[in-house]
């Protein structure tokens, strides 16, 4: 695998999704949890989604439970909560790990691609990768970065 739209992942209806199909698009690719002190930034990631979606840029979510299971057992409960608390309308996935023998392969090439400080594993909700046209992991941001903070970085890239 050599780029983020090599993979395919899991859709909450169990449907495979092939990430091919956001091809020269960029990507924010973000672990969620809907019971996190982090959680609002939902709000900022929907913000961000409204600004850039016209530009093609997509916004993935993929909710996980590693830490602290702050996350609902039930998908159907991630989405409706997030639809409901904080109007998200960017694609949410299914339920994943992204740490461990169990990890996403997709989260495996993201951390591979762009380690954190000390080590390469995601260390809480709401880690950020983002993604260029080419399928080139171009940044990662920590859990606490803002979305706002972003908006510059996908500017770039949409020059």
């Amino acid at each position: 695998m050599t780029t983020v739209y090599d993979f395919k992942v899991k859709q909450t209806n169990g449907a495979i999704k092939d990430l091919k199909d956001y091809e020269g698009k960029p990507l924010l690719i973000v672990n969620t949890a809907s019971k996190c002190g982090l959680t609002p930034q939902f709000k900022g990631l929907q913000e961000l989604y409204d600004s850039y979606k016209d530009s093609g840029v997509e916004i993935l979510g993929f909710p996980c439970s590693q830490f602290n299971n702050q996350e609902f057992d039930n998908i159907d409960e991630t989405t409706e909560f997030c639809q409901i608390n904080y109007g998200v309308s960017f694609p949410i996935f299914a339920k994943i790990d992204v740490n461990g023998e169990n990890a996403d392969p997709l989260f495996d090439f993201l951390k591979d691609q762009k380690k954190g400080v000390l080590s390469k594993n995601i260390k809480w909700n709401f880690t950020k990768f983002l993604v260029d046209q080419n399928g080139q992991v171009v940044e990662r941001y920590a859990p606490t970065t803002e979305p706002e903070k972003i908006k510059d970085d996908i500017e770039k890239l949409l020059k």
